[in-house]
């Protein structure tokens, strides 16, 4: 089929997400073809060094035949098992104890979902059901971060704090909350770690005191916001609210969907300061993005009162079809041995601090106001003026021209609608891939500089 052919029918029959559909029409979709390693080719044979990951989740780059191999070897022995009626399969149950052994020593039970949304809804629904299983039914309302991300089904999106999932959804709901995020370089407290934690830490105490602590069942958090714009707390941020939960006896979720599976360093971002969660969900490097999975680790204390509680008990009617499946399973065991017997997670290690000096240097750029970064995990930020960080004009439409020039560059990142750009670089990173990526980011907010309307706008 030719290409003209392709992206007429994508123009009329596939809704793409998170996007105007008038305006992915007009534009018309980029047919991506092939991928090694970091590298990705589209359908006009175009090659192009993805410094996104795909969407933060081809952790272990493109093109591992390993992960093919056990997705086809699982395929022709079994492609499908449900996991109701008590059914299961090996990669699934293997998969698990792996998780359990990995995770937070908190974390004992697994429950696989397909993705990130789903793993917030039914950590959702858990907590929901667990409070009404021990006789506290009044304990609805969940806190989260303003510009924090979790998802975009009915529930997890009121979840997000980004208004953008909540126009026309009739969202948040009435017992969705949020507080400020610890925003560093916006921060109205400044950027003084201390305070800034102290500030994060009244919001939730005094978000719950106007809730009622008895009606509060949750707060839920990533370790770094991502979509929000790869927004890093301070370290010590994620322990403090971890502690500041414990003490008010409200639940924490951890969302590890974009942190987790080696993006910070470590497997996950939680290990960094010692928090222990009563949730945490992952997703995206689970699978690496070979196929579609996430899960619900949860804690003891949670499971036994969903199991035993007065009013629990019985059947818990929360399930999926395609949870648990094995060959999204048997790639999440291969995925895993790649990161550790592999040496994905040493070589993320090992790479990022020369992915953070190259960062840290795109700060004499005359567009950068700011650069921030933790592991293979950060962002530039576009200001208009460095002294006083005005940003750009939401009219310029600048976010939709960096990655246009980026890609004419050989070069893919996320361009955030408020002119951050995200860079979630594969863990297989070489220097080289390294050099290569800054050359051809320069080029491209040199190029971006030299527009007439961004010279008048910087002038």
């Amino acid at each position: 089929m030719s290409q003209s052919e392709l992206i007429d029918i994508d123009r009329n029959h596939l809704i793409h997400p998170v996007t105007g559909f008038r305006d992915h029409q007009a534009r018309g979709v980029t047919v991506l073809e092939s991928g090694r390693g970091a590298w990705l080719k589209d359908a006009n044979g175009k090659e192009v060094l993805d410094a996104f990951a795909g969407l933060w989740c081809v952790n272990v780059g493109y093109g591992q035949e390993s992960i093919v191999r056990a997705a086809a070897e699982q395929m022709s022995r079994l492609p499908y098992a449900t996991g109701y009626f008590s059914y299961g399969s090996e990669p699934a149950i293997r998969l698990a104890q792996q998780l359990v052994e990995l995770s937070p020593s908190s974390l004992q039970h697994v429950y696989f979902t397909l993705g990130g949304s789903d793993a917030v809804d039914a950590a959702i629904r858990y907590i929901t059901f667990y409070y009404n299983a021990i006789g506290a039914p009044e304990r609805k309302h969940f806190i989260a971060l303003e510009r924090g991300y979790h998802g975009s089904s009915s529930t997890s999106a009121g979840l997000t704090g980004l208004p953008v999932f909540h126009r026309n959804f009739d969202l948040p709901r009435e017992n969705q909350h949020h507080i400020p995020c610890p925003y560093p370089y916006r921060s109205p407290v400044g950027d003084d770690p201390e305070t800034l934690i102290a500030a994060s830490v009244k919001a939730l105490r005094d978000k719950v005191t106007e809730l009622g602590v008895d009606h509060v069942a949750a707060f839920c958090c990533e370790p770094i916001v991502g979509s929000g714009g790869v927004i890093i707390p301070p370290k010590g941020w994620l322990k403090a609210m971890a502690d500041t939960c414990k003490e008010l006896d409200i639940l924490l979720l951890v969302d590890e969907v974009i942190t987790g599976f080696g993006r910070t360093g470590p497997l996950f971002a939680c290990e960094d300061e010692g928090v222990e969660p009563d949730f945490m969900t992952i997703a995206k490097g689970l699978t690496s993005g070979y196929a579609p999975m996430g899960a619900v680790l949860m804690s003891d204390k949670v499971y036994e009162g969903i199991a035993d509680g007065k009013n629990g008990g019985g059947v818990v009617g929360h399930g999926q079809t395609y949870s648990a499946h094995p060959v999204s399973a048997a790639i999440g065991l291969e995925v895993l041995r790649l990161y550790h017997e592999g040496g994905l997670l040493e070589n993320g290690r090992k790479v990022s601090p020369y992915f953070a000096e190259r960062l840290q240097a795109m700060r004499a750029h005359p567009l950068v106001g700011d650069a921030r970064q933790r592991g293979l995990l950060g962002a530039l930020e576009l200001v208009v003026d460095k002294a006083t960080k005005r940003q750009f004009d939401p009219a310029l439409q600048l976010s939709e021209r960096i990655g246009e020039i980026a890609y004419k560059n050989g070069l893919i990142f996320r361009a955030f609608n408020d002119n951050i750009l995200g860079f979630a670089p594969a863990l297989c990173y070489t220097e080289t891939e390294f050099d290569i990526l800054f050359e051809r980011l320069e080029k491209t907010l040199n190029q971006v500089l030299d527009l007439k309307h961004i010279t008048q706008a910087v002038a």
